[in-house]
């Protein structure tokens, strides 16, 4: 990648996205968060809830030009309240399909006249769940199915101007799981990716030439059971 792009992240204050961070950092990149909580220290950040997705839109805006422009953005940002449709509130599930699907479409939105000036790229973050649905998880399998279909369906409309990737991660070893009730958190045997791996991944899409494109992605330890 080269040393002079400008990467905005979203969630880059913790798990796959601080993995992004750090990648694009140690790559000689600069990168950009946005999140509700600081990233590493000395990383430009503006704090955002990405459930208002006109806030999300604003700050994308604010951000870029704060910097000069963007070369990239990765929607690594992600929730999931995971219960029976009749038992997870009404205003959670809707949460996490704003955060997830909604505040992905809307940062890249707000991002695309940036991304266009310098015929940058777009990496998405869906999920093995958003191929595979599985009982308890409705908001996040119809959130993270809707990140696939969005990119692929923005893939072929930016063709030629931006890049645009499709990540599919499995499971990883960060916070995601640690506020779920026992029952959904991973148990100790588990095999989960060191987010660090996917990031990598993430940093291999981006640094390729104009007119060569990563369309998708699936990043996942060897022996994840929601792939395929």
């Amino acid at each position: 990648m080269s040393p002079a792009r400008t990467v905005l992240v979203t969630g880059g204050s913790s798990g796959l996205g601080a993995a992004v961070v750090a990648a694009v950092a140690q790559a000689g990149g600069r990168p950009l968060v946005l999140d509700r909580r600081a990233p590493a220290d000395g990383v430009p950040w503006i704090e955002c809830d990405l459930a208002d997705t006109r806030g999300a839109e604003q700050a994308t805006r604010q951000l870029a030009e704060r910097v000069g422009g963007l070369d990239a953005v990765v929607t690594a940002a992600g929730i999931d309240v995971p219960g029976r449709l009749a038992d997870v509130p009404g205003e959670t599930w809707d949460r996490i399909v704003t955060v997830d699907l909604l505040a992905t479409a809307a940062v890249i939105r707000a991002a695309l006249p940036f991304l266009e000036a310098s015929r940058g790229s777009v990496v998405t973050v869906a999920s093995t769940l958003g191929l595979k649905a599985v009982s308890d998880a409705t908001a996040y399998c119809a959130a993270k199915f809707g990140v696939v279909g969005f990119t692929r369906a923005l893939a072929a409309e930016l063709a030629g101007r931006v890049g645009v990737t499709l990540l599919v991660p499995g499971g990883m070893r960060t916070a995601f799981f640690d506020e779920r009730d026992a029952q959904y958190r991973p148990g100790p045997d588990a095999i989960l990716n060191d987010p660090a791996d996917t990031a990598a991944a993430v940093l291999f899409a981006l640094s390729q030439p104009a007119g060569c494109a990563v369309r998708e992605l699936v990043v996942c330890a060897e022996q994840e059971t929601s792939y395929p």
